[in-house]
């Protein structure tokens, strides 16, 4: 695991995750720093944004193996027992409904006031 590694999961990102950046962009503009691909203990999260310890997972079909789910279980206790949030979305989610997961992510923070007071403010690009 290393910096290196990170990079080029970042410069290989799949579709999907190129299209979850964007769908961020809106929150990244309101401070919400997130970052992509970022090393913790021996994870790699796809988009984390630290400051609220919050993670977000884009999942493929390798996911719902047998071996995925119970490799995902480990992970997300891991990254829970560090005090992360997770919210997990599907490639075809992202693809199909760019709306409901932005909706989703914008629920999430606004049922979370605490985060940002200006939540209420952020619309889709």
């Amino acid at each position: 695991m290393s910096i290196k590694r990170a990079r080029e999961l970042r410069q290989n990102a799949t579709p999907p995750e190129r299209a979850m950046w964007r769908l961020l962009k809106p929150f990244r503009d309101e401070g919400f720093h997130f970052r992509r691909q970022v090393q913790i203990g021996k994870y790699y999260a796809d988009f984390a944004c630290h400051k609220i310890k919050l993670i977000i997972e884009i999942d493929g079909d390798t996911h719902a193996t047998k071996y995925g789910v119970e490799h995902d279980k480990q992970r997300d206790r891991f990254l829970k027992n560090r005090g992360f949030m997770m919210i997990r979305f599907s490639n075809k989610d992202v693809f199909n409904n760019k709306e409901g997961v932005f909706d989703i992510v914008r629920g999430f923070l606004t049922e979370n006031p605490h985060l940002s007071p200006q939540i209420d403010n952020i619309k889709e690009n």
